[in-house]
Parts: C-alpha cells; sequence; structure tokens
C-alpha cells in the first residue's frame, strides 16, 4: 500500500488518502435501521433461496458495487487488483495498450488514449467503444475486469473490437501490448516556442514542466518567443501539482478554490510570486479529453489572463475524490467536493470554452465522431451554479476560418492543426509585444 498522501482529480483517481470514518454510525436514524433490516432480510433470500449458490463475498461486493453506482460515476470501490492499478497508475509503469476508459451502460468506452502508446498509435479515439478481447464479450462484465485483461506482458498481442459512433461496422484492431511508461511531461521546439506536453498531473508534473522550460531555454540559448501548454487529452491526477503547474505561471491570485457539503467547508489556494516563463505569451491548448486537474490549470490561466485558451472545450469534470482506505489494499473512493475557478465558476458539465474555438482539422473524422464529455455520463453531478447553455450550444458550430480539409493539411506538411494555429498565435503575440516594447525584429536563434 501507498504510504504518501495524494490528493487528485483525475477521472480514474483519488483525491485525499485519510482514515475510514466511523463517528458517522452514529447518527444513523430509525428508518436508517429498518432499511439495513429489509438489506438482511434481502441478502439471508437470497443466499439460502437463489437457484445457485454463491458465497457471501460476492453477495456483499455486489451490494457495495450497487450503493456507489447510485452516486455519481467517479465514486467506487476497489479491492485489491482496483487498488494495486490506481497505484501503479499514479505511481509508475505498467504492461498495457495506454487507454484511458470508463463504463457507459455496461459498455467500456474511451475517454482518451495516451499519447504515443499502442492505442494511440493504432487509431483507437476518445468516445470509441470496446466490445470485445480477443473475440470475448466485455459487455456487462466489471471494468476493472475490463482493465486487467487489457493490461499484460509487453510484446504480448491482443485483438479489440471498436464500436466507432458513425460508422456501419465494428472493427477489429490488433494490438502489442507495450510498457506504458507515465512520463508526465514531454517537451520540444518549433518556430523557436517551447511546447510542454502535459499528459497526466503525476507527483513529478510540476517540476518537470519547470525543467522543460529550462532545458527549452538552454537549447536556444535564450528565451523562446513563448510557450505552448499543450493539456489535450489530459485526464486529469493530482490537486497538488494543478496548483503547482498553475502557480508557476502566475504571479498572485486564487488559482482554485474546492468546496464540500457544508456552507463552511471551503479551502481556496493561491499563487505565489514568480511566473517562471517571465511574461512571455503562453497559449493552453484544451480538447474534449482535458478533464478536472487539465481544466484547474486552464481555468486559471484564462481567469487571470495569463494565457489564451485554444482549442475546444473540455471536458466539465468539476469534483473531487477522496481515498478512504478500508484496509491493506482495498479503499473507497468518494466524492467529497466541488472546485471552482478563481472566478467562482464551476466546469462541472459545461467545461471550460477557449477563448479561440479551433478544431482539429487534421483528424479526418473529426466532424463525425461524437464527443464524449462529463455531461454524457449517467448520474453526473448537476452544477448547482446555472452551467451556460450557450457553450454546449455553440459546440460543434463551424468556423469559416477554419475549411481546410485533412487532405489538404497533409499535403502541407500539417500533422496537428491545433498545434499548429497555436504557433502561429505565438508568433503574433511576439510581434505585438516587441513592437510595443519599441524593439526591433530579431531573427536567428536568441
Amino acid at each position: 500500500m501507498a504510504k504518501n498522501l495524494f490528493r487528485s482529480i483525475g477521472l480514474v483517481s483519488a483525491v485525499a488518502l485519510i482514515p475510514a470514518a466511523t463517528a458517522a454510525l452514529a447518527a444513523v436514524d430509525v428508518d436508517t435501521y429498518r432499511e439495513l433490516d429489509q438489506f438482511m432480510s434481502v441478502f439471508e433470500r437470497v443466499r439460502s433461496e437463489y437457484v445457485e449458490q454463491v458465497d457471501d463475498k460476492t453477495l456483499l461486493r455486489g451490494a457495495i458495487d450497487g450503493m456507489l453506482a447510485s452516486l455519481d460515476p467517479h465514486s467506487s470501490y476497489l479491492d485489491e487488483k482496483g487498488f494495486s492499478s490506481l497505484m501503479t497508475t499514479t505511481e509508475g509503469e505498467y504492461g498495457g495498450l495506454g487507454l484511458t476508459v470508463t463504463q457507459e451502460d455496461g459498455a467500456v468506452k474511451v475517454i482518451a488514449p495516451t499519447e504515443d502508446t499502442p492505442a494511440d498509435r493504432a487509431g483507437i479515439k476518445a468516445g470509441d467503444y470496446l466490445t470485445h478481447l480477443d473475440g470475448k464479450l466485455i459487455y456487462g462484465g466489471t471494468l476493472d475486469e475490463a482493465v486487467e485483461q487489457m493490461r499484460g506482458a509487453p510484446g504480448t498481442n491482443i485483438t479489440v473490437t471498436v464500436v466507432r459512433p458513425g460508422r456501419d461496422k465494428p472493427f477489429d484492431v490488433k494490438l502489442t501490448r507495450a510498457i506504458i511508461e507515465l512520463p508526465a511531461v514531454k517537451w520540444e521546439i518549433k518556430d523557436r516556442v517551447g511546447i510542454i506536453n502535459v499528459n497526466t498531473f503525476n507527483k513529478t508534473t510540476t517540476d518537470a514542466t519547470l525543467a522543460a522550460m529550462t532545458a527549452v531555454e538552454k537549447s536556444l540559448g535564450g528565451p523562446p518567443l513563448g510557450y505552448v501548454l499543450d493539456l489535450r487529452s489530459n485526464p486529469g491526477g493530482l490537486l497538488d501539482q494543478a496548483i503547482g503547474l498553475s502557480d508557476a505561471f502566475l504571479e498572485r491570485g486564487e488559482i482554485v478554490s474546492q468546496r464540500g457539503r457544508d456552507k463552511g467547508d471551503i479551502e481556496r489556494f493561491y499563487a505565489r510570486p514568480g511566473d517562471a516563463a517571465r511574461g512571455l505569451p503562453v497559449v493552453v491548448l484544451v480538447d474534449a479529453g482535458s478533464a478536472s486537474a487539465a481544466e484547474i490549470v486552464a481555468g486559471a490561466l484564462q481567469e487571470h489572463h495569463r494565457a489564451i485558451v485554444m482549442g475546444e472545450r473540455t471536458f466539465g469534470k468539476g469534483s473531487v475524490q477522496t481515498l478512504l482506505p478500508l484496509g491493506q489494499d482495498t479503499a473507497l473512493r468518494l466524492t467529497t467536493a466541488r472546485y471552482y475557478t478563481p472566478s467562482g465558476r464551476s466546469v462541472q458539465e459545461g467545461g471550460i470554452k477557449p477563448d479561440i474555438e479551433v478544431p482539429q482539422l487534421s483528424d479526418p473524422d473529426y466532424k463525425d465522431r461524437p464527443v464524449f464529455r462529463e455531461s454524457d455520463l449517467r448520474r453526473h453531478l448537476i452544477n448547482e451554479l446555472k452551467v451556460d447553455e450557450e457553450v454546449i450550444q455553440e459546440d460543434g458550430k463551424p468556423d469559416p476560418r477554419f475549411s481546410a480539409t485533412a487532405e489538404e493539411l497533409k499535403k502541407k506538411g500539417i500533422e496537428d492543426f491545433q498545434l499548429h494555429y497555436a504557433l502561429q498565435t505565438i508568433a503574433r503575440l511576439d510581434k505585438t509585444r516587441t513592437a510595443a516594447a519599441g524593439e526591433p525584429k530579431k531573427t536567428g536563434t536568441r
């Protein structure tokens, strides 16, 4: 069992590791005891009269799963395998395909493929449904069982049957499992712009981002024109890392607040002086797979006018989970709070709307593939602050500025249109900044 305490707001992770409470039992009233008596009556009838003998552990696990399933999509019970999987996902590497998945009405649905993994390279996309693994139907099973089957020894093969909305027939994809390393941050330089690709929010994210920015400057021999902070398909992760990454670009002000059930249960987090980018232009790239911790960063930088948020409306997960240990290797993952942007806005359901909406034109079927977000999940939390319906209604409307086809872009050597547009934006911002400062335009590496 991991000894470190961690806080997370990702799609598949949890928030704080704290002792299980027992004081709440004292609050159980008479009506609740009647319901518990009813539960025990059902339990006894099933174990004694069901057509086949079922062990007590199976029945109790089903009862626990059913109770948590009545809450929201992010609360769940983690048995030994589930708890070990969570620790692996947040701490290190594993053998598998590189998919973030959820379960919807018994079906396994892809939230996002991890960049540069077997699933990503094979073209599996967000919103795809996985129905069979090596020809065996996985519909109706648990999510943990499906994840367990997809993981395995690196180098071994698995055939995944995919149902993609917009296509008439399912199709098979043969994948070779690989070591799925979980580097939080990758970086590169294009057109004298530092591109910081943040794939997840694990315990190394903030430090890795700062190290990447240092490496960019060292490679260029001076500051870049600006930075692109790429948060696309980032499913979230640790809350303290979302705060740390936001703080890296902010001088002051609130980053995020989280609020529990009680009105007075509010915790606020603030930036400390010191902008690691020293005021250089920043573009934050997001899409429908940018969730939770990624939305905190995008919302904070957007509302403090520190960055231009560009791309597509984000996933819309504004809840915080707490990990409550129930033993040495089992735990309860429970939604305990909501988080809010500096202006007091909840992104639950609505997500973060970009300052500039840029479709991924280099994806040939982006128009036909339905977009999957938090609001599509059954039993998702309702935003108690009214969601801006215009945000959702405007989503997907064509912009006359963006009319090129994927084939046309490919002929021009543009493999990633959103990133291409972000680089152009940084270049324009640099021209404006240097002109305002009265500096002559510089050329070459600086």
